[in-house]
């Protein structure tokens, strides 16, 4: 890795272990988490006091395959995804983990359809 991406990635962490303080999944409101790398896009909910992954959407997925992955169009899918099948396991309100990145663009999106299938955050 080069000095100024692991600067940036270094950088990262520290927003994620500073957001991570205050957010927590638990059963009734698991924690909806969202990675993102420049080519792919990824969400999960969570429970934190199991330790379990009760839903997961992600571009890396077969169905998406052959697509654009790496775009406000395919993070939007991501959320719509997610949001199916959360309200498949049970779970209809979470708390949002941004995971350190910024909330614009490709996560902001992820946010904002998962909010217009019906999480309630």
């Amino acid at each position: 890795m080069s000095n100024r991406t692991n600067q940036r990635h270094q950088a990262r962490t520290r927003r994620h272990r500073r957001v991570r303080k205050k957010v927590v999944g638990t059963a009734e409101r698991p924690r909806l988490a969202v990675f993102r790398s420049n080519r792919h896009i990824s969400a999960q909910v969570i429970d934190d006091e199991r330790g379990h992954t009760l839903a997961s959407a992600s571009t890396l997925e077969a169905d998406l395959a052959g697509a654009v992955t790496g775009n406000v169009e395919a993070a939007k899918k991501i959320g719509e995804l997610i949001a199916a099948r959360a309200k498949d396991a049970g779970v209809s309100q979470v708390v949002f983990d941004r995971g350190g990145f910024l909330y614009h663009g490709r996560v902001a999106a992820v946010a904002d359809a998962a909010r217009s299938a019906g999480l309630d955050f």
